[in-house]
């Protein structure tokens, strides 16, 4: 099986190594790779032609950095974010999935094992499970190094983050902004504007971690300036619910979701859940 909705992954200065393209082509899942006119050449001789979009101009005109130094350095991922949320809606879709560039695999977290998915079925079943509520705005997996196979874990937590691969409502009226941490940015507002985000235990991506990889991210900001300024960035956007703080030998932001546990997921009306298992026709295999 495969998702109902359109997949795009953002990539710059990564045709050299784009995880996450390479993890959905082993799964024949089908999907957009969109990068920066600069670097078109470089993704069509390593990928082929076909579904590579390029980030119109306008949307780096059009992007709010959230902060005062205009066109002096990359505006961030954002900007091709907000490109393919109005790609999908204009070719008809009333949601979308947007990824990172550096993810390895997907998993299904089953009896505190980690199981390799063999096709895009996880994508359809988190797609199907979101839209059993009013008022979902955005899910998507949590990371693999978030969940050790020791600790106890349910299918999937309420009104938190969601990072990296992000299935989005496409009439939510926000839209992706910030020079940096835009992925955080996000999730709050979505949170404080009253919608419920759903973060999944159940399924995994394999994310590799941030700047282990030449290009994107590391390339426009990490490798030259550290992460000071995209947590400072963070603190000052949502000083109500986030803190500077010192870990890992660099600088993080720290975030309470506590106050959006209020936020309650709303089941439609016309959707009756049953107490049968469905697992989609997926099935364990030993790899060859």
């Amino acid at each position: 099986m495969n998702p109902k909705y359109p997949l795009y992954v953002v990539s710059y200065k990564r045709s050299h190594k784009c995880l996450t393209h390479e993890a959905l082509e082993r799964a024949n899942v089908p999907h957009y790779i969109v990068t920066e006119e600069d670097d078109y050449d470089n993704y069509v001789e390593a990928f082929g032609e076909e579904n590579i979009l390029v980030t119109p101009d306008k949307y780096h005109k059009e992007y709010d950095a959230c902060d005062n130094l205009g066109d002096t350095k990359s505006k961030g991922p954002g900007v091709a974010r907000n490109f393919v949320w109005d790609h999908s809606i204009e070719n008809g879709f009333p949601w979308h999935w947007v990824m990172d560039d550096n993810i390895r695999d997907f998993y299904r977290l089953n009896n505190n094992r980690y199981y390799r998915c063999g096709d895009g079925t996880i994508f359809l079943c988190m797609e199907d499970f979101c839209e059993r509520y009013e008022n979902v705005s955005m899910a998507g997996p949590d990371y693999q190094f978030f969940t050790p196979q020791k600790a106890k874990l349910p299918p999937f937590i309420k009104n938190t983050r969601i990072y990296s691969c992000n299935l989005i409502r496409n009439d939510v009226p926000l839209r992706w902004r910030g020079r940096y941490n835009e992925d955080t940015d996000l999730s709050l507002c979505m949170l404080k504007s009253g919608w419920c985000t759903i973060q999944f235990y159940a399924f995994l991506q394999d994310k590799v971690a941030t700047q282990t990889i030449t290009g994107g991210n590391t390339a426009n900001f990490y490798s030259g300036e550290g992460t000071l300024p995209k947590s400072r960035m963070q603190v000052k956007l949502h000083p109500d619910v986030s803190r500077l703080v010192w870990k890992f030998n660099r600088w993080h932001h720290h975030v309470d979701y506590g106050k959006f546990k209020k936020n309650k997921l709303i089941r439609k009306e016309d959707v009756e859940i049953k107490d049968e298992t469905n697992n989609y026709g997926m099935e364990l295999k030993v790899r060859k």
